[in-house]
Protein backbone atom coordinates (compact mmCIF):
# COMPACT_ATOMS: atom_id res chain seq x y z
CA UNK A 1 0.00 0.00 0.00
CA UNK A 2 2.75 2.48 0.63
CA UNK A 3 4.80 1.34 -2.35
CA UNK A 4 1.70 2.50 -3.93
CA UNK A 5 0.91 5.82 -2.69
CA UNK A 6 4.84 6.36 -3.36
CA UNK A 7 4.30 5.43 -7.34
CA UNK A 8 1.88 7.95 -7.65
CA UNK A 9 3.89 10.82 -6.48
CA UNK A 10 6.55 9.57 -8.99
CA UNK A 11 3.66 9.07 -12.03
CA UNK A 12 3.20 11.33 -14.99
CA UNK A 13 0.12 12.20 -14.27
CA UNK A 14 0.88 13.65 -10.66
CA UNK A 15 3.83 15.15 -12.09
CA UNK A 16 2.44 16.25 -15.01
CA UNK A 17 -0.77 17.38 -13.33
CA UNK A 18 -1.37 21.27 -13.33
CA UNK A 19 -1.31 21.99 -9.37
CA UNK A 20 2.32 20.18 -9.49
CA UNK A 21 2.98 22.17 -12.69
CA UNK A 22 1.96 25.66 -11.55
CA UNK A 23 3.87 24.74 -7.74
CA UNK A 24 7.12 23.99 -9.51
CA UNK A 25 6.90 26.93 -12.32
CA UNK A 26 6.43 29.78 -9.67
CA UNK A 27 9.35 28.48 -7.76
CA UNK A 28 11.86 27.99 -10.15
CA UNK A 29 10.35 31.83 -11.55
CA UNK A 30 11.21 33.00 -8.56
CA UNK A 31 14.28 31.54 -8.05
CA UNK A 32 15.23 32.68 -11.20
CA UNK A 33 14.64 36.08 -10.29
CA UNK A 34 16.38 35.68 -7.31
CA UNK A 35 19.39 33.93 -8.84
CA UNK A 36 20.20 36.61 -11.36
CA UNK A 37 19.66 39.74 -8.44
CA UNK A 38 22.43 36.82 -6.47
CA UNK A 39 24.66 37.46 -9.70
CA UNK A 40 23.96 40.70 -10.49
CA UNK A 41 27.57 42.40 -9.09
CA UNK A 42 29.41 39.87 -10.90
CA UNK A 43 27.23 40.58 -13.75
CA UNK A 44 28.55 44.40 -13.34
CA UNK A 45 31.54 43.68 -12.90
CA UNK A 46 32.19 41.67 -15.79
CA UNK A 47 30.38 44.02 -18.12
CA UNK A 48 32.57 47.43 -16.20
CA UNK A 49 36.40 45.82 -16.45
CA UNK A 50 35.96 42.48 -18.92
CA UNK A 51 33.19 42.38 -21.88
CA UNK A 52 29.84 42.83 -22.27
CA UNK A 53 30.19 39.44 -24.50
CA UNK A 54 31.12 37.82 -21.52
CA UNK A 55 27.58 38.15 -19.57
CA UNK A 56 25.88 35.40 -20.86
CA UNK A 57 28.17 32.81 -19.15
CA UNK A 58 28.23 34.90 -15.88
CA UNK A 59 24.73 33.67 -14.13
CA UNK A 60 25.13 29.65 -14.31
CA UNK A 61 22.28 28.34 -11.93
CA UNK A 62 19.76 31.12 -12.62
CA UNK A 63 19.81 30.60 -16.34
CA UNK A 64 19.24 26.71 -15.65
CA UNK A 65 16.40 27.21 -13.85
CA UNK A 66 15.40 29.60 -16.62
CA UNK A 67 15.21 27.19 -19.18
CA UNK A 68 13.46 24.70 -16.54
CA UNK A 69 10.71 27.37 -16.22
CA UNK A 70 10.77 26.89 -19.91
CA UNK A 71 10.14 23.10 -19.87
CA UNK A 72 7.44 23.89 -17.54
CA UNK A 73 5.94 26.42 -19.46
CA UNK A 74 5.44 23.97 -22.73
CA UNK A 75 4.28 20.95 -19.90
CA UNK A 76 1.47 23.44 -18.93
CA UNK A 77 0.36 24.35 -22.13
CA UNK A 78 -0.08 20.65 -22.92
CA UNK A 79 -2.07 20.06 -19.81
CA UNK A 80 -4.34 22.83 -20.65
CA UNK A 81 -4.20 21.66 -24.66
CA UNK A 82 -5.43 17.87 -23.05
CA UNK A 83 -1.63 16.80 -23.66
CA UNK A 84 -0.61 16.12 -20.71
CA UNK A 85 0.64 12.17 -20.88
CA UNK A 86 1.60 12.76 -24.66
CA UNK A 87 3.57 16.14 -24.60
CA UNK A 88 3.83 17.87 -28.14
CA UNK A 89 7.58 17.88 -30.17
CA UNK A 90 9.37 20.73 -31.23
CA UNK A 91 12.46 21.37 -32.33
CA UNK A 92 12.99 24.34 -29.98
CA UNK A 93 11.18 22.79 -27.48
CA UNK A 94 13.73 19.91 -27.30
CA UNK A 95 16.71 22.02 -26.91
CA UNK A 96 14.70 23.73 -23.96
CA UNK A 97 14.36 20.79 -22.41
CA UNK A 98 18.03 19.29 -23.16
CA UNK A 99 19.37 22.33 -21.53
CA UNK A 100 17.30 22.49 -18.90
CA UNK A 101 18.04 19.19 -17.75
CA UNK A 102 22.00 19.19 -18.20
CA UNK A 103 22.70 22.48 -16.53
CA UNK A 104 19.67 22.14 -13.66
CA UNK A 105 21.71 18.91 -12.55
CA UNK A 106 24.93 20.05 -13.40
CA UNK A 107 24.77 23.25 -11.49
CA UNK A 108 22.49 21.77 -8.83
CA UNK A 109 25.34 19.18 -7.99
CA UNK A 110 27.89 21.89 -8.50
CA UNK A 111 27.15 24.39 -6.51
CA UNK A 112 26.05 22.23 -3.40
CA UNK A 113 29.77 20.66 -3.66
CA UNK A 114 31.21 24.52 -3.77
CA UNK A 115 29.13 25.31 -0.85
CA UNK A 116 30.24 22.58 1.24
CA UNK A 117 33.61 22.35 -0.05
CA UNK A 118 34.15 25.91 1.36
CA UNK A 119 32.74 25.23 4.74
CA UNK A 120 35.18 21.71 4.97
CA UNK A 121 37.64 24.66 4.34
CA UNK A 122 36.75 26.83 7.25
CA UNK A 123 33.88 28.91 5.74
CA UNK A 124 31.11 29.94 8.00
CA UNK A 125 27.70 28.61 8.04
CA UNK A 126 24.36 30.87 7.08
CA UNK A 127 20.96 30.64 6.63
CA UNK A 128 21.82 31.74 2.95
CA UNK A 129 24.14 28.02 2.74
CA UNK A 130 21.11 26.16 3.72
CA UNK A 131 18.21 27.54 1.36
CA UNK A 132 20.93 27.60 -1.54
CA UNK A 133 21.52 23.77 -0.48
CA UNK A 134 17.95 22.92 -0.64
CA UNK A 135 16.89 24.93 -3.31
CA UNK A 136 19.91 23.61 -6.16
CA UNK A 137 19.03 20.22 -4.42
CA UNK A 138 15.27 20.85 -6.12
CA UNK A 139 17.56 21.49 -9.14
CA UNK A 140 19.56 18.34 -9.54
CA UNK A 141 16.08 16.46 -8.77
CA UNK A 142 13.47 18.11 -10.46
CA UNK A 143 15.94 17.27 -13.71
CA UNK A 144 15.39 14.06 -13.08
CA UNK A 145 12.23 13.37 -12.17
CA UNK A 146 10.36 14.49 -15.23
CA UNK A 147 12.47 12.06 -17.17
CA UNK A 148 9.19 10.43 -18.72
CA UNK A 149 7.81 13.97 -20.05
CA UNK A 150 10.47 15.27 -21.77
CA UNK A 151 10.54 15.24 -25.95
CA UNK A 152 14.31 15.97 -26.54
CA UNK A 153 16.31 14.15 -28.48
CA UNK A 154 20.31 13.74 -29.33
CA UNK A 155 21.17 16.57 -31.57
CA UNK A 156 19.97 19.07 -28.68
CA UNK A 157 22.36 17.35 -26.23
CA UNK A 158 25.37 17.81 -28.74
CA UNK A 159 24.60 21.35 -28.73
CA UNK A 160 23.57 22.01 -24.91
CA UNK A 161 27.13 19.79 -24.22
CA UNK A 162 29.32 21.98 -26.58
CA UNK A 163 27.66 25.07 -24.47
CA UNK A 164 28.48 24.02 -21.14
CA UNK A 165 31.82 22.92 -22.21
CA UNK A 166 32.63 26.16 -23.65
CA UNK A 167 31.16 27.48 -20.74
CA UNK A 168 33.75 25.91 -18.84
CA UNK A 169 36.61 27.36 -20.98
CA UNK A 170 34.94 30.85 -20.15
CA UNK A 171 34.91 30.03 -16.63
CA UNK A 172 38.44 28.75 -15.96
CA UNK A 173 40.32 29.91 -18.65
CA UNK A 174 38.91 33.34 -19.46
CA UNK A 175 37.88 34.12 -15.96
CA UNK A 176 33.95 34.52 -15.66
CA UNK A 177 33.67 31.63 -12.70
CA UNK A 178 31.18 32.16 -9.93
CA UNK A 179 32.41 33.84 -7.01
CA UNK A 180 33.72 31.50 -5.18
CA UNK A 181 34.09 31.18 -1.23
CA UNK A 182 37.46 32.76 -0.12
CA UNK A 183 38.60 29.09 1.30
CA UNK A 184 38.67 27.89 -2.31
CA UNK A 185 40.29 30.64 -3.98
CA UNK A 186 43.66 28.36 -3.35
CA UNK A 187 41.89 25.41 -4.92
CA UNK A 188 40.78 26.49 -8.34
CA UNK A 189 42.55 24.15 -10.16
CA UNK A 190 40.84 21.42 -8.54
CA UNK A 191 37.33 23.14 -8.92
CA UNK A 192 37.87 23.63 -12.44
CA UNK A 193 38.57 19.92 -13.03
CA UNK A 194 35.55 18.71 -10.79
CA UNK A 195 33.19 21.31 -12.67
CA UNK A 196 34.18 19.96 -16.26
CA UNK A 197 33.57 16.37 -15.04
CA UNK A 198 30.45 17.44 -13.97
CA UNK A 199 29.68 18.81 -17.66
CA UNK A 200 30.34 15.42 -18.63
CA UNK A 201 28.68 13.38 -16.22
CA UNK A 202 25.80 15.78 -16.55
CA UNK A 203 25.20 15.38 -20.28
CA UNK A 204 25.80 11.21 -20.05
CA UNK A 205 23.04 11.00 -17.49
CA UNK A 206 20.95 13.39 -19.77
CA UNK A 207 22.07 10.71 -22.35
CA UNK A 208 20.64 7.54 -20.35
CA UNK A 209 17.40 9.31 -19.30
CA UNK A 210 16.58 9.84 -23.52
CA UNK A 211 17.35 6.15 -23.42
CA UNK A 212 15.47 5.14 -20.56
CA UNK A 213 12.30 7.56 -22.15
CA UNK A 214 12.90 5.45 -25.55
CA UNK A 215 12.57 1.99 -23.62
CA UNK A 216 9.42 3.21 -21.40
CA UNK A 217 7.52 4.55 -24.20
CA UNK A 218 7.99 1.55 -26.38
CA UNK A 219 6.11 -0.54 -23.09
CA UNK A 220 3.27 2.10 -23.19
CA UNK A 221 2.57 1.11 -26.88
Amino acid sequence: MLSLSIRTYFSKAFLGSRIMLWALFWINFLGTVYGYEWYWKQMTFTLENMSAAYIPFVPDSPTASLFFTGTLVYLLVDSYKGRSLQPERSAFRSFVEAFAVVTSFKYGIWAVSMIWAGVYQGSEVNWQDWMLTISHLGMAAEALLYLRLYTYRVWPLVFVGGWVLWNDYMDYVVGVFPWLPETLMDDLSAVASFTIELSFVSIIVAFVMYKIRQVLSRREV
